[in-house]
């Protein structure tokens, strides 16, 4: 999920390998060619990050792209053990998607306010 017409930064969950396991990753990504450009955005993230902690808690990590080298640079978290058969796990990782979107994104846009 994305707004405005920069889709390279946007909302996501997916499920990736990380460290052999399969993880349902939920967050934002910055996918820009450039990691100089990604590294940007989440610095712009990290200027806000006592705020944003305090409503995602400390299990976002932040840094580089899970799963291959990249350029592209996120503000996320994985589930390890979310049992994807459960329409329940579905329903909060929308949850947490949306969290994510609410404190982050106003630092995103460079308002740095609520929405």
């Amino acid at each position: 999920m994305w707004f405005g017409t920069e889709v390279r930064e946007h909302y996501e969950a997916q499920l990736l390998r990380r460290d052999g396991v399969t993880v349902l990753e939920i967050g934002f990504h910055a996918e820009h060619p450039d990691a100089a450009h990604s590294e940007a955005v989440l610095q712009r993230l990290l200027t806000g990050e006592r705020r944003w902690r305090r409503a995602l808690g400390q299990e976002v990590e932040t840094g580089p792209f899970l799963g291959r080298p990249s350029p592209w640079r996120r503000a996320s978290e994985t589930w390890t053990d979310a049992d994807l058969s459960d329409p329940g796990t579905a329903v909060e990782a929308a949850d947490r998607l949306a969290a994510y979107i609410t404190a982050l994104e106003p630092l995103r846009r460079g308002s740095g306010a609520s929405p």
